[in-house]
C-alpha cells in the first residue's frame, strides 16, 4: 500500500503525529518505508489480511473458547460500532486496563480500528497511577475489569470519574454500577455501519497506542507507538522467533506489557495467522495441561515462572512434546538456568531483551549454545542502530561496559507531553539512551547492570523515586532511600532504608499498610526495611544508593550463611513477601 498525502500532512506527505509527539525526522521516516520496515498500514488492517485468508483458522483460544479468525473479526466491528455510536472518534485516548483475555482482545482492536488510542494500563495499577493516566493524556473514557480475584475496580472508576473532567465514559467488562456501562451493552448498541468505521480508520504514521516506561522519576511516561513501528515490530519479532501459521503462542504474562503485547507476543502470533492461547493464570497446574492439551509450540515466561516451574515436577507430569521454544523475557535468565530450561522442557530457550521505547534484542535459536546460554541477544532488525556509550556520549569498543543507545524504525523520538524527559533521555541525533550498562561484542549484546535508579522485580518496574515521596509521607520517617536487593526468583526487589524522626521501632508491615492508604500497586511494596541513623553522602550531599546497595548485597550474604549453618538471622520480622 502506498503512503498517500492527508489532509493536515506535512511536505513529505506524512500525517502530522497527535499533539505532544515526537515525529521520525522526515529522511529517516522516507528510509524505513524504502527499506520496507514501514507498511503504511494500521495493526488493524494487519490483523484483517488475515482474516480474510484464514478465516476458518483458529485465532484466540480462552478458557472454554474457541475463536476463529472471522469470529474474532465480527466482534471487533461489532464493538468497534458500539463505541463509535458512544461518541469515541481518532486520536481520543482512552485508558485501557483489562486482565488477560477475550476482552482485552476485541477491545484493543476495536479501539484501534477506529483511531482511538489506548493507554495500556496494568491490572495491578491503582488508583493514583490511573488518575494520573487519565488526566496526562486528557483520556475521554476508562475501561475496567469489574472484579478481577478480591478487587473491586468499579469504585476506583467511580472516583477517577469524579476527579477527571475529562472523562466522559467509563466502560466496565462484566457488572457495571450506577453510571458506568456494560462493555457487553457497547458491543450490542450498533448503529454505525461498516462503511462509517472504515472512515474512520487513523493514517499509519500516526499514534497506535501508549504503552507505560519503568521511568526513574515518579509515575510511568506514556510512550506513543505508532501503527508503522508497531505493526513491524511485532511482525519482526515473530520472524526472529519463527512463527507461522502453525505457531500456538501460550501468553502467561500481563498482555498490556509490551513483552507480551507485541515481542512478539499475541499481536505477532495472530499477525502471522497461529493460534493464541491466553492462559487464565500462571500457576503449574493451569499452565502444563494447557500446554498438553493445546500443543502449544512457543511459551513466553519470565523469571519468577521459570524459577517456581524449573524447582516443582509438572514438566514431567504432562506432555511437553510439541513444545519447541522457551521465551524469556522482562529481567535477564541466568545461563544455568536457561541451561536447566532446555534440558527440563526439552526445547530450545530464547532470551528477549528491550524496552517498550522500542528496540528488542533477540537470541537466535540456530545460535551456538555459548550465545544462547549467556547473551541478551542482538537487534531484531537490520535498521536498528545501536552503540555503547561512556558517560560523555563517547562511543566504546566492543567488550567495553557503557550505556546502550538505539535508534531505529520503531524506537520512538520521545515520550507524550514529557519535553524535559525527552530532552534528558535522547541524544541530539536521535539516538535513545536507555540507562541500561552493557557489553557488546559482535552483534551480540551483554547486559551488566543498570545505570538509572530502576528495580526490575521480575519484569515489573519499580521506581525508586515513587516509592521514596510515599515513605516521606508517613509520620516517623524522617528520610528514606529505596535500592534494589538481589533475589533468586525475581531477580530483584525492593529495600527501603529510612531514618526516623523519633527513636522507636518501625515495623515492616507497617510500612506496606500505610503505603496501600496511599492506593499504590502491590508489586511496588518495599520488602525489606533498614532503620538507619545516617546514609552514605557525597561531597555535595547527595545519597549514594550504591553504598546501600552493597550494604544490603552484604548483609544478604551473611545472613545466607547463617541459615546454611543452621544459625538464626534477625531479618525475618523486616521481611516480607509481596502479593502481585
Amino acid at each position: 500500500m502506498q503512503s498517500v498525502a492527508r489532509e493536515g500532512a506535512d511536505d513529505g506527505g506524512n500525517a502530522r503525529m497527535l499533539e505532544g509527539c515526537t515525529a521520525w525526522p522526515e529522511e529517516f521516516a522516507r528510509l524505513y518505508r524504502e527499506k520496507g520496515y514501514w507498511q503504511d498500514i494500521t495493526l488493524w488492517q494487519m490483523l484483517a489480511r488475515v482474516i480474510a485468508g484464514a478465516p476458518d483458522k483458529v485465532a484466540i483460544v480462552f478458557r472454554d473458547q474457541r475463536m476463529s479468525y472471522r469470529e474474532l473479526g465480527e466482534r471487533i466491528g461489532r464493538l468497534a460500532a458500539g463505541l463509535a455510536s458512544a461518541g469515541l472518534r481518532p486520536r481520543d485516548r482512552v485508558v485501557l486496563q483489562l486482565p488477560n483475555g477475550l476482552d482485552l482482545v476485541v477491545t484493543f482492536f476495536a479501539l484501534l480500528r477506529i483511531g482511538v488510542i489506548p493507554v495500556m494500563a496494568l491490572p495491578a495499577h491503582r488508583q493514583e497511577e490511573l488518575a494520573y493516566f487519565v488526566q496526562h493524556a486528557d483520556a475521554v473514557a476508562y475501561f475496567a475489569p469489574d472484579r478481577l480475584r478480591d478487587f473491586d475496580y468499579r469504585p476506583v472508576a467511580a472516583e477517577i470519574a469524579r476527579r477527571s473532567p475529562s472523562l466522559r465514559l467509563t466502560v466496565i467488562a462484566g457488572e457495571p454500577w450506577p453510571g458506568q456501562v456494560a462493555l457487553a451493552d457497547m458491543a450490542a448498541s450498533g448503529g454505525i455501519e461498516e462503511a462509517e468505521i472504515d472512515a474512520l480508520a487513523p493514517p499509519a504514521d500516526d499514534v497506535a497506542l501508549m504503552l507505560l516506561s519503568g521511568g526513574t522519576t515518579g509515575v510511568p511516561k506514556l510512550i506513543p507507538r505508532t501503527h508503522n513501528d508497531y505493526v513491524y515490530n511485532c511482525q519482526q519479532c515473530g520472524r526472529i522467533a519463527g512463527f507461522g501459521p502453525d505457531t500456538v503462542f501460550l501468553a502467561l504474562l500481563p498482555m498490556s506489557h509490551n513483552y507480551t503485547l507485541g515481542c512478539p507476543g499475541v499481536l505477532g502470533v495472530l499477525a502471522a495467522g497461529g493460534t493464541a492461547v491466553i492462559a487464565p493464570d500462571v500457576s503449574a497446574e493451569t499452565v502444563f495441561p494447557l500446554i498438553a492439551r493445546e500443543r502449544v509450540t512457543v511459551m513466553s515466561a519470565a523469571m519468577p515462572l521459570a524459577v517456581n516451574w524449573l524447582a516443582g515436577d509438572a514438566p514431567e507430569r504432562h506432555d511437553l512434546s510439541s513444545l519447541q521454544v522457551f521465551m524469556g523475557g522482562g529481567v535477564k535468565l541466568a545461563p544455568e538456568l536457561r541451561a536447566r530450561i532446555e534440558r527440563r522442557f526439552h526445547c530450545i530457550y530464547q532470551e528477549s531483551y528491550g524496552t517498550g521505547e522500542g528496540l528488542i534484542n533477540m537470541t537466535r535459536l540456530d545460535d551456538p549454545e555459548e550465545i544462547r546460554l549467556t547473551s541478551s541477544g542482538r537487534p531484531v532488525s537490520p535498521g536498528d542502530e545501536i552503540k555503547v556509550v561512556d558517560e560523555r556520549g563517547r562511543e566504546l569498543p566492543d567488550g567495553a561496559i557503557g550505556e546502550l543507545a538505539c535508534r531505529g524504525p520503531y524506537t520512538i523520538r520521545g515520550y507524550y507531553r514529557a519535553p524535559t524527559a525527552t530532552a534528558a533521555a535522547y541524544t541530539a541525533d536521535g539516538f535513545y539512551r536507555m540507562g541500561d550498562a552493557v557489553r557488546k561484542r559482535g552483534d551480540n549484546l551483554y547486559v551488566e547492570g543498570r545505570l538509572k535508579d530502576l528495580i526490575n522485580r521480575g519484569g515489573e518496574k519499580i521506581s525508586c523515586e515513587e516509592v521514596e515521596n510515599h515513605l516521606l509521607a508517613h509520620p516517623r520517617i524522617k528520610n528514606a532511600c529505596v535500592v534494589a536487593m538481589p533475589d533468586p526468583v525475581y531477580g530483584e526487589k525492593a529495600c527501603a532504608f529510612v531514618m526516623l524522626t523519633s527513636e522507636g521501632e518501625l515495623a515492616l508491615d507497617e510500612i506496606k499498610s500505610f503505603l496501600l492508604t496511599r492506593r499504590i500497586a502491590k508489586f511496588k511494596l518495599p520488602e525489606r526495611l533498614e532503620v538507619v541513623s545516617s546514609f552514605p553522602t557525597s561531597p555535595a550531599g547527595k545519597i549514594l544508593r550504591r553504598e546501600l546497595r552493597r550494604m544490603i548485597e552484604a548483609k544478604l550474604v551473611a545472613e545466607n550463611s547463617a541459615v546454611r549453618m543452621d544459625a538464626p538471622t534477625s531479618a525475618t520480622s523486616r521481611t516480607g513477601e509481596v502479593a502481585t
